[in-house]
């Protein structure tokens, strides 16, 4: 399949030497191109983000239940949440 004619060539760069060099900008930063907002939850996971503190003695607890063998987990807990993080995202109710 051809796409173009065969004797169209490619054009051809000017050698370095003949190019004029770029003017630097001569007024004020130029307006943004685009304007982007965040929606709630990217606002709390940049917000999680920059603040690094946590629980200490939560995840000690959970570790040592971890390291006893008696660290549950609770199925249902985690599916509701996985529900409603959908539901933020898609910006509707599933249920």
């Amino acid at each position: 399949m051809k796409i173009g004619s065969l004797e169209a060539k490619p054009a051809v760069a000017a050698p370095a030497a003949e190019r004029k060099p770029a003017s630097a900008p001569t007024c004020n930063a130029p307006e943004p191109s685009a304007k982007v907002a965040l929606s709630g939850a990217a606002s709390l996971l940049a917000g999680a983000a920059a603040d690094p503190a946590f629980d200490v003695e939560k995840v000690e607890r959970i570790a040592g239940a971890i390291r006893d063998g008696r660290f549950r987990v609770n199925a249902g807990a985690i599916a509701d949440k996985l529900i409603a993080n959908a539901e933020e995202l898609l910006g509707r109710k599933l249920s």
